[in-house]
């Protein structure tokens, strides 16, 4: 990877993600992104062990330390023509989530 987000792929990614950027906040969150980029490489070169477990959070998960996970039991809404009615477009009892224009990657 590049050491820095150079000023044509944050274009693409500004065009990828469909933002609408004026100049001064395109500098901002580009200045921001490549503090993010440099901060990460600095993570890389710490040295590790090679038996050090990976691991997505800084605790581990066990019953000793956290509650047991809960059942996940289906509770229907008394109503639910009031959450649709919420809702900017409904079809059939379904919410209409509009098309999102993408193009195509490589």
């Amino acid at each position: 990877m590049s050491e820095e987000i150079t000023i044509d792929i944050f274009n693409h990614l500004v065009t990828l993600a469909a933002l609408e950027l004026d100049e001064k906040q395109a500098t901002y969150l580009r200045r921001e992104l490549n503090q993010q980029l440099k901060a990460i490489h600095e993570l890389e070169a710490i040295p590790l062990e090679d038996d050090i477990n990976v691991t997505t959070h800084g605790v581990s998960y066990n019953l000793a330390n956290s509650p047991a996970l809960r059942k996940d039991i289906w509770q229907p809404h008394p109503n639910p023509d009031e959450i649709l009615t919420q809702a900017p477009q409904v079809d059939e009892h379904y919410i209409v989530v509009p098309d999102i224009p993408h193009e195509k990657l490589d």
